[in-house]
């Protein structure tokens, strides 16, 4: 496909796609600089997309809203052949490569979640009845962070 043909179908402007799409016009200049998808520049200079960029745009803002990084997203987008629009089977495949990503968040935030009231081990020895009380930070040799809550299963 030539340059000028892939410019002739790239006909919504900025404005459009970011209206369609719920998000601002600096949004979607982000996420071209971030290398998630692509304009073209009409003979005024102007912005221009294809219609295909909502539904990039629509895997973007779906898996960042269940906590998938751009980056993710971005390496994603790559591994399709010459960094098509993902179609329907490309976001069953993207979708399950991300399921065990979010099953493991999903433990951590659990497990957040049930120890939240005690000790987790972070080395503060700011709590007067931490029931895993850690003196001296002796926990600190084992690891950074909350060593307690990293070991729970």
């Amino acid at each position: 496909m030539t340059e000028s043909s892939k410019t002739t179908e790239a006909t919504w402007s900025v404005g459009r796609v970011a209206k369609r799409c719920g998000v601002k016009v600096s949004t979607l200049h982000f996420y071209e600089q971030k290398g998630l998808i692509k304009s073209w520049r009409n003979d005024g200079n102007q912005r221009r997309y294809k219609p295909e960029v909502l539904r990039r745009i629509s895997v973007i803002k779906a898996a960042q809203k269940v906590g998938i990084s751009l980056e993710e997203v971005k390496q994603a987008f790559l591994s399709l052949p010459d960094s098509r629009t993902p179609t329907m089977e490309d976001w069953q495949l993207l979708s399950s490569n991300w399921q065990q990503l979010l099953d493991a968040r999903i433990a951590y935030l659990q497990k957040l979640r049930d120890y939240m009231t005690g000790c987790i081990g972070c080395g503060c020895l700011s709590m007067t009845k931490c029931p895993l009380y850690n003196p001296e930070d002796k926990l600190g040799a084992q690891g950074t962070g909350p060593v307690i809550l990293e070991q729970i299963d």
